[in-house]
């Protein structure tokens, strides 16, 4: 873990991953911890997740870089669930993270009696809005509590105040944000079936709707005039870059980012852009304050759906949502990441976008270099030059002129563009 400390309190920034490969990514872009989900009982149940044996090889990977992972099982558990539940933990007792993330009582229990040598942090899903529920959760037998994203920084400074110097705050400081009280919502599970506080969110939040009156069945009208429709649910993206020094003095000793979902680009942006701009505050709040057009910038290259600082100064108003558009924000392709060096000098990557010959792209590394290069050359697997790769997936060597490492991630800009 790398040496963050403010007023003799160790801070971490933690990281999601939806995969072996991004976990490898987050460690390595800037993580002191990474959170994962299992193949059951999380929050992401359509995210990549983890086998047992990507969890191990996980878990193996970031310990020898002294870097800690936390394995999600926060969904709200009922009766048939809970049989499953003590076999899951018998099994992640023998894998063996650093820390269980959980909501429901009923789970926390099991996970007490099977594996009560393994942390449990309590999940922003259990509603943790006050420092009783905090003394509440420590005298149980919980190591942290992670904030409910309605709390302010002031009430997160007060919590501190009034818990055990050794409890551990945790909050989201980027990412995503609910549209429902802590994350509880109904909406998917009563819209299409799926049950959000199990996994399976639809986001309905995101869909666009209008309105019906019931003597004019059929007859649908818009809830707010726009050519492109209403999307009344839809909230903006939680950003903090620019306030870092106000989280720091909160007293939270856990950074956290949103995006169990999200890509290895995506990841990688985010956690060297945070982990750089905590390191820079450490080192001199001058030299943090005077990047901050840098690190705007970077978080700028991943995509989003726009900024808000959620709850942390004021109560959210209209600005906070966006009800124009569903779609992402996106100034970046990812391309792929550099792997091993073959005998020909060519290295390999699996690639995600197409991209061709005689193009400009960048090269990202875990130190915050970006680097621009021309493409001199694409080998297939079978060893066939091509101009371009189109299929995705598929598996090149490239040539662009430079020494590569394993990890650097590459992409292209895109200039402002819209996704769905």
């Amino acid at each position: 873990m790398r040496n963050r400390v403010y007023n003799g309190r160790k801070l971490e920034l933690l990281i999601p991953a939806s995969s072996l490969e991004v976990l490898k990514i987050a460690v390595l872009y800037g993580a002191d911890a990474v959170y994962i989900g299992g193949e059951a009982f999380g929050l992401r149940a359509n995210a990549k997740n983890f086998s047992p044996d990507d969890m191990r090889e996980g878990i193996k990977f970031a310990h020898e870089r002294d870097v800690k992972v936390y394995v999600t099982a926060n969904i709200l558990a009922h009766n048939y669930d809970l049989e499953g539940a003590r076999k899951y933990f018998e099994e992640l007792k023998e894998i063996g993270p650093d820390a269980l993330i959980i909501s429901d009582p009923g789970m926390f229990t099991i996970a007490k009696e099977v594996c009560p040598e393994i942390d449990i942090h309590i999940s922003t899903q259990a509603n943790n809005t006050n420092y009783l529920t905090y003394n509440f959760w420590w005298k149980q037998g919980a190591t942290r509590v992670v904030s409910a994203r309605e709390l302010s920084l002031a009430e997160i400074k007060e919590i501190r105040e009034h818990i055990p110097d050794e409890m551990e705050i945790e909050s989201f400081m980027h990412g995503a944000m609910c549209i429902s009280y802590s994350g509880r919502c109904l909406l998917s599970n009563y819209m299409a079936g799926r049950d959000a506080n199990r996994g399976a969110c639809t986001h309905p939040c995101r869909w666009k709707y209008s309105i019906v009156e019931e003597n004019r069945p059929g007859e649908y009208m818009p809830v707010f005039e726009n050519e492109r429709g209403t999307y009344i649910f839809n909230s903006k993206d939680l950003n903090m870059i620019e306030y870092i020094p106000e989280m720091v003095s909160s007293g939270i000793d856990s950074f956290k980012i949103e995006g169990r979902m999200k890509t290895a680009l995506y990841v990688a942006t985010v956690a060297r852009t945070y982990s750089l701009a905590i390191d820079d505050f450490l080192e001199d709040p001058k030299k943090y304050e005077a990047r901050i057009p840098f690190y705007k910038e970077e978080i700028g290259k991943c995509t989003y759906r726009q900024f808000t600082t959620g709850f942390f100064f004021n109560k959210p108003t209209e600005e906070t949502q966006i009800y124009d558009s569903n779609t992402y924000v996106t100034e970046y392709k990812y391309l792929g990441i550099v792997g091993k060096k073959n005998s020909e000098g060519l290295y390999n990557i699996e690639q995600r976008n197409k991209f061709s010959v005689g193009e400009t792209i960048e090269v990202m590394r875990p130190n915050g270099d970006n680097i621009p290069v021309v493409v001199k050359r694409i080998v297939d697997e079978f060893g066939h030059d091509m101009e371009s790769c189109p299929h995705p997936k598929q598996q090149l060597f490239i040539d662009l002129g430079i020494e590569l490492n394993e990890f650097d991630i590459l992409r292209r800009k895109e200039g402002n563009k819209e996704i769905a």
